[in-house]
């Protein structure tokens, strides 16, 4: 087929848009913040808290999370202290990191999350109706990750 109309009017065809659904999580002991974002906006969404049971994750959930949503790719919010060592949390962080990777089978991107939580409680204030703190968190995260 002969395309007369001049060459920026055509639709590039190299392929589908890299589009992406990200799962971003703020992970806690007690509880765990989920966001989703889209690389195609570059934006992040807060999902839900989910409560972790004595410590642990609840997989369950986490599951039908990815179940419901199929990311490409999931970011988790890594505590740094500000020299960039870590921070008392970090080694349970980057456990479940690993753990993530290993159940889901996906990259799991880790961001530094400082003031993240600072953040949230600003964005809240600002922002009405009912959302939880661990939820925006998580956006937050998922969020500067997408702008980097």
């Amino acid at each position: 087929m002969n395309d007369s109309r001049p060459q920026s009017a055509r639709c590039h065809q190299a392929g589908p848009l890299a589009l992406q659904t990200l799962l971003g999580f703020d992970f806690g002991k007690q509880r765990i913040g989920v966001a989703v974002g889209q690389s195609i906006t570059g934006t992040a969404t807060a999902l839900c808290t989910i409560t972790a049971r004595q410590g642990k994750p609840d997989w369950d959930r986490i599951s039908a999370l990815i179940d419901q949503w199929q990311p490409a790719e999931l970011v988790v919010g890594l505590p740094l202290h500000d020299d960039g060592s870590d921070s008392d949390i970090s080694k349970d962080v980057r456990r479940f990191v690993k753990q993530l990777h290993g159940r889901y089978q996906r990259p799991v991107h880790t961001m530094n999350e400082r003031l993240s939580t600072h953040a949230a409680r600003e964005y809240m204030q600002e922002s009405p109706g009912k959302q939880e703190l661990d939820a925006v968190a998580a956006m937050i995260i998922l969020q500067n990750w997408l702008e980097q």
